[in-house]
């Protein structure tokens, strides 16, 4: 499990990094999530990564404190309700329209109910 674990967060960091600049990416939850695999498979990585000067920041805040930057809170926001409007747009049978937008709901009230970092 250990090679598993260390081989997802190197997956995840990279694609952390590019959400940082682009838009409809979520960049710090796959940063916490390769931090989180990290912890499970090289303690070395992980320190690396939770204490780097660009992206161990959001990392600590949330491992601190459960909180989230006002910005990515408001980048995730504004991405999920364009997707919802895609979504919602879209000619995909009702049923699935419902279970999507259902769960981007979900996702945005968990997003809007952490605290600001």
């Amino acid at each position: 499990m250990r090679t598993a674990f260390l081989i997802l967060g190197l997956v995840l960091v990279p694609l952390g990094v590019a959400g940082l600049v682009l838009p409809l990416l979520p960049g710090t939850p796959l940063l916490i999530a390769a931090a989180a695999c990290f912890a499970r498979s090289s303690p070395r990585f992980e320190s690396y990564l939770v204490t780097h000067p660009r992206l161990g920041a959001p990392i600590r805040a949330w491992r601190e404190t459960g909180a989230i930057p006002v910005r990515a809170k408001i980048v995730a926001l504004v991405a999920m309700a364009i997707s919802i409007w895609i979504i919602a747009a879209g000619d995909a049978p009702s049923i699935a329209k419902a279970a999507a937008i259902s769960i981007m709901v979900g996702a945005a009230v968990f997003v809007v109910t952490r605290r600001n970092s």
